[in-house]
């Protein structure tokens, strides 16, 4: 069973064939060596200058300058593992950012941020729990400690699973565990099939290469396995004596999968994925019969299979990969149910196969595509079917008997909302557990009785510092887009904002790889809302909100439909005056920093300040270099710069990096990981050095790489916090609501 975390959290380079660095720059750091002890004036303060060195590239006929490029250290593999090998010169330029941003922005901000900080975390329950979790003869569940960063996994005897004063067993603590790191963060944690071991996969670095290590459940001892350069998923055998886990390369990707013979210590290969753009992942039914092997790209599917209790098996294949064919498999009544886009069903259609079966012929319908209805997901338990799906840009969800084939919804009745599904309960149950919040609504766990259609509800979120969902206003609008077609946003803000267009405005977006960020409930936006700030989403095409076709026109040759998308919805909010243009700080991050950087070129007087985290922003150079682990995986969602020059002509058209020119870009906070394997250091910051440049009347840029971290920023809730901290700062004071502090002071 696949353990319950927790979690409170608050693309890549440029290979460029024939083409090599002649000198190693020295940045003039002189400006920024440190922060001073007072805030100065923000126009008394000299953010660092990078050299800018000619670097020319020459593929599919054209030919670029990178100026930058020599802020990606040669030997980025070593330095994601182990970041204190990075360049100096490079390390040194980055420590001077990292100093005038302390000095211009986290400095005159300490007290609010401190205020912000005290907010979000006065929002959390710090001794929070899980619901506990049946398996078998155990209840398993996650909780924090008072003033803990990183949870504890525990369980206690089934048949005490709701008694709060029920003995409780202790198998992980990820508090000792990440003590003396400056990063942690768990991947797979999962109990052998007897229950007596745990099998725990643990990131030091942010990296996301991780350890693989056993522990007996009862003691604690460490069983002396270690499994290094892992990917994080791995699965037991039946009989508790192997683990499937999946091997993560040089490159940082998934490359292969194995078993691991915990007898023997030996690793013997059961599957090598050849093509670097599809990427592996592991997983096991919920009926625990069979562990699925997935080798995917973003638009193609291949999935294997293999009994649970074989000894040394051997991956079968269900059907071959066929390009631009999806499919995703469950285990259900003794055939395999698939949910696919075969023959045009853009939507998604549900289908079965015999077990035996080795390919597409032999699938037959059970549900037909019906356009404008994805299928998100199907869930087994033994006797039901839940299916997850979208229609009118909300979730919902289906539940078909397997008795009769009889199918019913369960009803939701608020105008926004967020649903999931969890698949920890046991399979042989007719209970089904889901997650329910809004925007006002906190999150609640309810059990579902599959047989009476009875929901228990089993918990609500504690908000200590308390929180009347009454308080707040949530909203779905259509904002009409470039073309006429409506673009749905979520919209939150306190019954008190006046819609006079006074208020100002955090308008969200990300709007690629067809991910739809839900209308749920996240307590750290209340510390804006109740400032009088409304929070919005644009899920713009790139999601799938209205539907896989949502998604694909986002993409490629589309891609612009995404930024044109949420610029119109942005000029909207104003028409209907929710806000008035400046007074919007645009936030998004990795794709959806792309989003920024690309509505910042488009449209600058719109916003009054942009956040972008972690933003994929140099698209050109990352999609044409093929060691990067994101590179060739992302071809199908970008194009290939290397081959195609169409493909070039219509990234380079959008690429942030590469089209930054003297516009009166608003104030704008970039951050970045120097661990990152998804979006590498160098991407923020060369784009910052080249705002500074080339748009000198422009910002002010404020860059903040963190030194001890990856692609989610600092880990542990506590910590995680304080990055948002300094985000909702850094936007209030671009809003002009922070006094003494003015971004415009230069």
């Amino acid at each position: 069973m696949r353990l319950p975390l927790l979690l409170i959290s608050a693309a890549t380079l440029a290979l460029t064939p024939g083409c090599t660095m002649t000198e190693t720059p020295s940045p003039d750091l002189a400006q920024a060596e440190a922060a001073p002890q007072e805030s100065p004036a923000l126009s008394t303060l000299t953010p660092p200058v990078a050299p800018r060195i000619d670097h020319e590239i020459t593929q599919v006929g054209r030919t670029r300058n990178d100026p930058y490029h020599w802020m990606k250290d040669e030997k980025w593999q070593e330095v994601m593992r182990d970041p204190s090998v990075l360049r100096q010169d490079i390390r040194d330029y980055l420590e001077a950012e990292n100093a005038f941003t302390k000095a211009a922005l986290e400095m005159p901000t300490t007290d609010l941020r401190d205020e912000l900080f005290k907010e979000m975390r006065g929002r959390i329950k710090e001794d929070d729990s899980t619901v506990p979790e049946i398996d078998g003869p155990y209840a398993y569940y996650t909780r924090y400690r008072e003033g803990g960063e990183y949870p504890i996994i525990a369980r206690k005897p089934a048949d005490k699973a709701f008694d709060p004063d029920a003995d409780e067993t202790i198998l992980l603590d990820g508090d000792a565990l990440s003590k003396g790191e400056d990063y942690f963060s768990f991947g797979g944690i999962d109990t052998s099939p007897d229950h007596s071991l745990i099998a725990y996969a643990t990131d030091t670095q942010g990296s996301e290469f991780y350890t693989i290590r056993l522990k007996t459940t009862e003691t604690g001892e460490d069983q002396g396995v270690q499994i290094d350069s892992a990917y994080g998923p791995f699965e037991w055998s039946t009989d508790g004596t192997r683990i499937y886990w999946i091997h993560r390369d040089e490159n940082a990707r998934p490359d292969s999968v194995w078993q691991r013979d915990l007898k023997t210590g030996e690793d013997t290969l059961l599957y090598k994925e050849n093509d670097p753009g599809v990427f592996l992942s592991i997983s096991k039914s919920a009926s625990e019969d069979i562990i699925f092997i997935s080798a995917s790209s973003h638009t193609t599917s291949e999935v294997y299979w293999f009994p649970a209790a074989e000894a040394d098996p051997t991956p079968r294949i269900i059907a071959p990969r066929q390009t631009d064919n999806e499919y995703n498999v469950v285990h259900w009544d003794g055939q395999f149910y698939i949910y696919t886009n075969l023959d045009g069903a853009v939507d998604f259609k549900l289908m079965r196969a015999p077990m035996e079966s080795t390919s597409r012929d032999a699938w037959e319908e059970v549900i037909p595509h019906r356009p404008g209805t994805l299928i998100l997901g199907v869930q087994a338990q033994k006797d039901y079917l839940a299916i997850m799906e979208r229609e009118n840009s909300l979730p919902q969800l289906v539940v078909r008997a397997r008795k009769d084939g009889s199918s019913h919804k369960i009803n939701f009745e608020e105008a926004a909302y967020s649903l999931g599904l969890d698949s920890g309960y046991d399979f042989d149950t007719p209970i089904l557990r889901f997650e329910y919040s809004s925007p006002t609504t906190p999150d609640q766990v309810f059990d579902y009785d599959l047989n009476t259609h009875e929901r228990i509800l089993r918990k609500t979120q504690e908000v200590p510092s308390g929180h009347n969902p009454g308080d707040y206003v949530a909203e779905r609008l259509m904002a009409p887009s470039w073309d006429g077609v409506d673009v749905p946003i979520t919209l939150l803000r306190h019954k008190s904002t006046p819609v006079d267009g006074t208020a100002p405005m955090l308008l969200y977006g990300y709007g690629s790889y067809g991910i739809t960020y839900p209308a749920d409930f996240r307590t750290s936006r209340l510390s804006l809302v109740d400032r009088g700030v409304i929070y919005a989403i644009v899920h713009p095409r790139g999601s799938m909100s209205k539907g896989y076709q949502w998604y694909l026109d986002g993409k490629l040759e589309k891609k612009p439909n995404t930024f044109k998308d949420f610029i119109a919805a942005g000029h909207y909010l104003v028409d209907q005056n929710y806000t008035s243009e400046g007074n919007i700080v645009a936030y998004g991050g990795s794709a959806g920093g792309l989003l920024m950087g690309a509505i910042a070129n488009m449209d600058p007087d719109l916003f009054g300040g942009i956040i972008a985290a972690v933003p994929f922003v140099d698209v050109v150079n990352t999609m044409s270099d093929e060691s990067l682990p994101l590179t060739p995986p992302e071809w199908p969602e970008w194009g290939n710069p290397l081959v195609s020059a169409e493909d070039y002509d219509t990234i380079m058209a959008y690429s942030p990096y590469d089209n930054v020119a003297d516009r009166p870009y608003p104030p704008m906070l970039i951050t970045g990981g120097l661990s990152d394997p998804r979006v590498t250091y160098w991407e923020p910051t060369k784009w910052a050095a080249r705002l500074r440049h080339d748009a000198p009347n422009g910002g002010p840029y404020f860059l903040r790489i963190e030194m001890e971290g990856g692609h989610g920023g600092a880990s542990g809730r506590f910590e995680g916090l304080k990055d948002v901290a300094l985000d909702f700062a850094f936007a209030l004071a671009a809003m002009g609501k922070v006094e003494g502090v003015d971004l415009k002071d230069e």
